[in-house]
């Protein structure tokens, strides 16, 4: 990006406080917003139940999925409801495992939900009524850009999913997520309630998390436990195998004393979005 505009509303850059301002501002009055996302792309809106249905029918999904919720570091433990974890998690391993996994960049997590958290944002696992939690990393510049949203829409949480286009719209197995600025323009620029916020530079934002691919998050859940993998090490599951490898995520786990579980569900790592190469421009020739 490098920072050009196309348009005063749509194309904002992260590192620029006026146009974080600006986006916070149109998030408040109901625009989604897509933005730099740790290494890739996000669509963040005010968590009410009409914008998130309205968010959901322009990616093309059914109005009522339920949507992902996210938030700045000082409130991520307020998500979920710590009471609820099964007896063999002690929280504050859970934790410590929570601001490793999130210093590192982006990471997606689901626990028991909070009591504040609206049933549209929630969703019943192994009979708990759980949260899917997805956080850019703490060293995202879009953190300040999240706390200015929090603080003008008064919420401890916004929603958020991927930018891109449903599956159930386009019919393709998967639709990765977007993770440059130019492809999330040409595809959602011309909607009316999105406003873009861009990272300064795309390149530089994916050399910050040398260990992620350039797709949605990887999700590790805790809001129940299969079982134990080696002596006295519960064992968590990896509910989705996106941009943090399974492996890279085991040895982080294992650190503080959790065996990892591949969900049956999540088999196969999310594939990265690719993009057309630009065509080469024409050479002249001197007779």
């Amino acid at each position: 990006m490098g920072g050009q505009r196309t348009s005063a509303t749509r194309d904002l850059v992260l590192s620029e406080a006026e146009d974080v301002r600006s986006a916070a501002e149109a998030l408040d009055e109901g625009a989604a917003v897509a933005h730099g996302f740790g290494n890739f792309y996000a669509l963040t809106a005010r968590p009410d139940r009409e914008v998130v249905e309205r968010v959901n029918r322009m990616k093309g999904r059914p109005a009522d999925q339920v949507g992902s919720v996210t938030t700045v570091r000082e409130r991520v433990g307020s998500v979920f409801d710590w009471t609820r974890l099964p007896s063999p998690l002690p929280r504050r391993q859970v934790e410590d495992l929570v601001d490793e996994l999130l210093h590192l960049g982006p990471f997606g997590l689901r626990g028991p939900a909070a009591a504040h958290i609206p049933p549209h944002l929630t969703a019943r696992r192994q009979d708990v009524r759980t949260v899917q939690l997805i956080v850019p990393g703490y060293s995202c510049p879009s953190n300040a850009f999240l706390a200015e949203a929090l603080d003008r829409t008064g919420t401890g949480i916004l929603s958020v999913t991927s930018v891109n286009r449903s599956r159930h719209l386009t019919g393709a197995d998967h639709e990765p997520a977007h993770w440059r600025a130019d492809g999330v323009i040409a595809e959602f620029g011309h909607e009316p309630d999105v406003r873009v916020l861009a990272h300064a530079d795309d390149a530089a934002a994916r050399r910050r998390h040398p260990h992620h691919a350039t797709t949605s998050t990887t999700v590790l859940s805790f809001h129940h436990t299969p079982g134990y993998g080696r002596p006295g090490m519960p064992t968590l599951t990896l509910e989705r195998h996106g941009s943090l490898s399974a492996d890279h995520t085991r040895a982080i786990a294992a650190n503080h004393g959790f065996t990892l579980a591949l969900s049956p569900h999540s088999p196969h790592r999310l594939p990265a979005r690719t993009y057309p190469q630009p065509t080469p421009a024409a050479r002249t020739t001197r007779d």
